[in-house]
């Protein structure tokens, strides 16, 4: 793999991220549906996300290139998420992002909408408190998510989803050392239910379709996130890999397809840290880079966000 000067910038950014808030003390602690975390019993861990996803560059199959007619494309989203401990060992979680998307050249107009609902159950079926390597996890998550809006998902690169129903099953393993120092590693599957255009044909491939319904490749995503973290701050660096087997590429100076192959390797960082005074109220920053990819933006991608956890137990409730 080739790695850019911006490739070296993004990993010594990550880097920078884990080593920026060692030693800060309050209460912080996360969950996403793919760490190693989990909610205890009647605990309600919720809050907004706002992303900030920019490129100017995209592959075009393995070639990388820019557009005139699309220049910069952005694409911004407020996600509303929360999480709850029903037991200790099963958690809920859910979220719902409000999406828009904008051009900087060419005709072309950005799209704006609620974009699909996802609710999952995340399942710890092993904890081992005492291993060589520090407490032991193994958690498995069974997801969905279904399209809010009859929004289009045929105005690629400027829609906002694939207004596809999709189910993932998900496993991750977590390794959370005495002193804070933890790694997970997490991997997906994902089955995308086919699609329905509003128009009666397409071509994709190198082959012409007489039909309105679009199959869509399953994805495969793993990745590992592995940092500090304690019940009073976490700070992390990430790397993900998003693969499909599937699909064809974009076609020389046309636009995205719904069903193209869409491979990317992102490299990044997280950190999430009480606000002074207000916790359990939290800020949660993360960034990410598209180091590698096929179909997809070079993209630099930034979120930040409040959390807030509710309801938090005595030490010991299960």
């Amino acid at each position: 793999m080739h790695f850019t000067r911006a490739t070296v910038r993004a990993w010594g950014l990550a880097a920078a991220i884990v080593a920026l808030t060692i030693g800060v003390s309050t209460s912080a602690r996360a969950q996403t549906i793919d760490d190693g975390v989990m909610m205890a019993k009647g605990e309600l861990f919720t809050g907004d996300l706002y992303t900030r996803d920019q490129w100017d560059q995209y592959w075009e199959g393995a070639l990388r290139r820019d557009n005139g007619n699309i220049g910069t494309l952005t694409t911004q989203s407020h996600t509303f998420f929360a999480s709850y401990g029903l037991t200790r060992r099963l958690n809920l979680l859910g979220s719902v992002p409000y999406v828009w998307t904008n051009a900087s050249q060419g005709v072309l107009h950005g799209m704006n909408g609620m974009q699909d609902l996802m609710i999952a159950a995340k399942f710890s079926g092993i904890e081992r408190e005492q291993s060589p390597l520090g407490a032991l996890r193994a958690i498995a998550v069974l997801a969905a998510s279904f399209p809010m809006t009859d929004y289009s998902p045929d105005f690629q690169p400027l829609s906002i989803g694939s207004a596809s129903t999709r189910v993932s099953l998900r496993g991750t393993l977590s390794l959370q050392g005495a002193a804070g120092r933890f790694l997970d590693a997490s991997g997906a599957y994902t089955y995308r239910h086919d699609i329905t255009l509003d128009r009666p044909y397409y071509f994709t491939d190198d082959t012409f379709f007489m039909t309105d319904r679009v199959h869509l490749p399953a994805v495969f995503e793993w990745g590992a996130m592995g940092g500090y973290r304690t019940a009073t701050i976490m700070a992390a660096a990430t790397v993900t890999q998003q693969q499909m087997y599937s699909g064809g590429d974009i076609r020389r100076q046309d636009m995205p397809f719904v069903s193209n192959q869409q491979n990317a390797t992102r490299v990044g960082g997280v950190v999430m840290y009480p606000i002074p005074k207000l916790s359990p109220l939290a800020v949660k920053v993360a960034y990410a880079y598209t180091v590698l990819g096929r179909n997809v933006g070079q993209s630099k991608t930034f979120s930040a966000g409040l959390t807030y956890r509710f309801f938090q137990p005595k030490a010991g409730s299960r």
